[in-house]
């Protein structure tokens, strides 16, 4: 399976899809659609695309109705909008800026912190950001099945270092609840394994993902379940979220998110501050605030470092503890998420 393949990869809707595979289905592909229904100007088009474009356009509907039509620096709009500005080279942006290659130790299994496991389960995702750090990973070494899949899970029971397996991609929402409650079923049956940790932007983008399914097979077996969401701005945070999110806080599932400070999406303070209170709101702790992973084709939304930090000195002055995230980056090799207080960074 190629790159491209493997980031627009549709899966079989079966006799009875489900809300959210319908959803995933309705997603806008087109440039020209999303600028129609923001009543925005058909100028803004991107120039250099090509057909078949390695990281398209993909949005779900229902996110695109929490953009504010006419405006094209909405903070929605801007994460998931190509520009012409991707395709610039920019020194120190790279393929893989978090050492993704050097952290493979099998298809799809990454090992880069003492005592975690991070399995790519899929390329697949429901919305497409800008600034994905994967968005030139070879999804094609990544499991696309069980039998691959357990050739992972052998790994991760030899190694009794590990207490924790994080399900990312791609995004693992992405797949049908009968594969993931298969994985998980594998991975509880490994004795030294104590936790199970899911890193989806779906319950903010697709709400709709949070189901009886779903939360059967994350809350089913003896695993803690921890699932980390990813919302960047308050903006995304509707009703509809805040139902999803009450779902797996009524269930007992840990919820974090992490959000990537982006230039015109959150890089001030009133953005960062809303967004903290509505996590909290929905019982989500706020748990990082990342650095811009420099990625190829995402030059446009680093901030510098110097601002983050003043940024969040703001926030300590005005929010609790708790509702301040931890601001950080990640550098191969490194044991863990640094502070970026402790790192030096150049301004763009």
């Amino acid at each position: 399976m190629s790159n491209i393949v493997a980031n627009n990869h549709d899966f079989s809707l079966g006799p009875s899809p489900a809300a959210w595979q319908l959803a995933l289905k309705r997603a806008i592909r087109q440039p020209a659609e999303l600028l129609r229904l923001l009543e925005l100007p058909a100028s803004l088009a991107p120039k250099l695309e090509t057909s078949p474009h390695p990281f398209p356009l993909r949005v779900p509907r229902g996110f695109v109705a929490r953009m504010k039509p006419g405006d094209p620096d909405d903070p929605l709009f801007r994460q998931v909008w190509p520009l012409d500005e991707e395709h610039r080279p920019v020194d120190g942006f790279t393929a893989d800026p978090v050492g993704d290659t050097a952290a493979t130790v099998g298809p799809g299994l990454l090992h880069k912190y003492e005592g975690r496991a991070l399995l790519v389960a899929t390329g697949a995702c429901a919305v497409h950001c800008r600034y994905c750090f994967r968005r030139h990973f070879p999804y094609e070494d990544s499991p696309p099945n069980r039998a691959a899949w357990q050739q992972a899970v052998q790994a991760i029971a030899g190694d009794e270092s590990l207490t924790e397996v994080i399900l990312s991609g791609g995004d693992p929402l992405s797949l049908v609840d009968e594969q993931l409650a298969w994985l998980v079923a594998r991975l509880a049956e490994i004795p030294h394994l104590r936790r199970l940790r899911v890193h989806s932007r779906w319950p903010v983008v697709i709400p709709e993902r949070v189901d009886d399914g779903l939360l059967g097979w994350l809350t089913g077996t003896r695993l803690t379940p921890v699932m980390v969401i990813h919302a960047n701005h308050a903006q995304e945070l509707d009703s509809t979220v805040s139902a999803a999110m009450n779902r797996l806080h009524r269930a007992g599932v840990l919820l974090l998110n992490q959000s990537v400070l982006l230039r015109g999406v959150n890089d001030n303070v009133p953005a960062l501050a809303a967004l903290s209170e509505a996590l909290i709101d929905l019982r989500v702790t706020p748990y990082y605030l990342h650095q811009l992973d420099r990625v190829t084709g995402a030059a446009h939304f680093e901030v510098p470092a110097s601002h983050g930090l003043e940024l969040l000195s703001q926030l300590h002055s005005i929010l609790p503890g708790y509702a301040v995230p931890r601001y950080v980056q990640e550098i191969p090799g490194a044991c863990g998420k640094l502070p970026v207080s402790t790192l030096t960074f150049a301004a763009v």
